[in-house]
């Protein structure tokens, strides 16, 4: 009877009408979550009858159904946080967490660190990521992002840099230098701190005498009372060496003749400190890069060494790169590891799993974890967090319509409820 089918056409459209208001719903009431993405209702309309058959033509619809809910992973917009550890994704591309459950991936970057120093999200999940190795670079290897310790241990100083002048139209000092006068036996002098292998800071002062045209000797000195078989008041000398130039001013060798430092204190003794003042002609270099001979005044222009004395951790974040970074309160600074971004073939395709966290199926593909901004992937933002793509006005458009729609299928299902109840008065009359 075709006043009974049309009541369960209304019923059809009262039911994916009714569903729809509660995917509508769903969106308002995560205007303000992280990270979230709305959803939107897909109708299907339902033909049951045919009049002719396989001919085509004259169907009759049996109303309509949700046929699907689709995810709008749309960009969300960029809100600045105050907090060092909160990291937002621009583009394509979800944040990898484990839990309890398993793997979930997920758009909020609301991230802190736990008691046992690994990075989690707001429900315990450990997040993911491309730790560093000890000399700070990041490494391929996907793995918990985890502080393994608030304190980083002294470095001896290796290596020395100085880049400088030395005034060429420096007369030769008669006898040389004497390490009991060395300020007046001394064409030019300039201080370097180093450390020593307790990380025990120590003020070198490095002294140049010109010997002749064109070259230069070099003494390395200590405190003598911070050098084992030294004298308090007189400066130890440790390391020397000679530097050469070419008749333009260039560096055109460097050599190290000794090189010993006995610090006191228990620190390692012998250890050995390589001063490079450039990149000399005769080691394959231009000569200009570092120390060089100009008839200017001896002056240093900058130096550099790699020691360190021990220090905490002063605070941690992330860059743009989203690289975890630890700050010393020695001044080093320290990758700890890289954020991973998972990217999926088909994002509309992927579960939701609650708490801001999606989990991967048949139809999303397998997650194709690498870094951040790489093979398409998105951005990483530091001290910053995406908000939910939620549009309450385009939101209350769309429940009013879909309100209006449901109301018009109930007045259908009324109107047919008059209709058999006329037939069923007939036998009355």
């Amino acid at each position: 009877m075709g006043i009974l089918s049309s009541m369960y056409t209304g019923v059809s459209g009262i039911q994916a009408n009714g569903e729809a208001l509660g995917i509508i719903s769903d969106n308002i009431s995560n205007a303000n979550t992280v990270g979230f993405k709305t959803s939107r209702a897909e109708f299907a309309d339902v033909v049951s009858k045919s009049l002719k058959g396989v001919l085509g033509g004259n169907q009759i619809g049996r109303g309509t159904k949700l046929n699907g809910v689709t995810q709008v992973f749309s960009q969300g917009s960029i809100v600045a946080t105050d907090k060092a550890t909160d990291v937002a994704i621009s583009g394509d591309g979800f944040l990898v967490v484990d839990g309890p459950e398993g793997r979930a991936f997920s758009r909020n970057g609301s991230f802190n660190f736990n008691k046992d120093g690994e990075l989690v999200n707001v429900d315990g999940a450990m997040v993911k990521g491309f730790r560093a190795d000890d000399d700070g670079k990041i490494t391929t290897k996907l793995d918990s992002i985890k502080l393994e310790k608030s304190i980083i241990d002294a470095k001896k100083t290796e290596n020395v840099d100085i880049a400088m002048n030395l005034d060429i139209r420096q007369d030769i000092i008669p006898n040389g230098f004497d390490p009991l006068r060395p300020n007046e036996t001394s064409n030019y002098s300039t201080g370097v701190t180093i450390y020593d292998s307790a990380g025990n800071a120590h003020n070198l002062t490095m002294y140049f005498n010109k010997t002749a045209d064109n070259t230069w000797t070099w003494n390395a000195a200590a405190k003598g009372e911070e050098m084992v078989g030294g004298e308090k008041g007189k400066m130890a000398i440790a390391a020397t060496g000679q530097l050469g130039y070419t008749i333009d001013g260039k560096l055109n060798s460097q050599t190290t003749s000794a090189n010993s430092f006995n610090f006191t204190k228990g620190a390692q003794p012998g250890q050995v400190i390589k001063f490079n003042f450039g990149d000399a002609v005769m080691d394959g270099g231009t000569g200009t890069k570092g120390s060089t001979q100009y008839g200017s005044a001896s002056d240093i222009y900058k130096h550099s060494q790699d020691g360190y004395t021990a220090g905490t951790v002063g605070g941690l974040s992330f860059n743009d790169d989203g690289v975890l970074a630890a700050f010393y309160t020695n001044g080093v600074t320290k990758n700890l590891a890289q954020v991973a971004i998972a990217k999926f073939e088909n994002n509309e395709g992927l579960l939701k799993a609650g708490n801001n966290n999606f989990r991967e199926s048949r139809n999303s593909g397998a997650a194709n974890i690498g870094a951040p901004n790489s093979a398409g992937r998105g951005r990483v933002f530091s001290k910053s967090l995406e908000s939910s793509t939620t549009d309450i006005a385009s939101e209350f458009v769309n429940l009013i319509q879909m309100q209006r729609a449901f109301q018009a299928n109930s007045r259908t299902l009324s109107t047919s409820d008059e209709l058999m109840q006329e037939i069923l008065n007939m036998k009355r009359q």
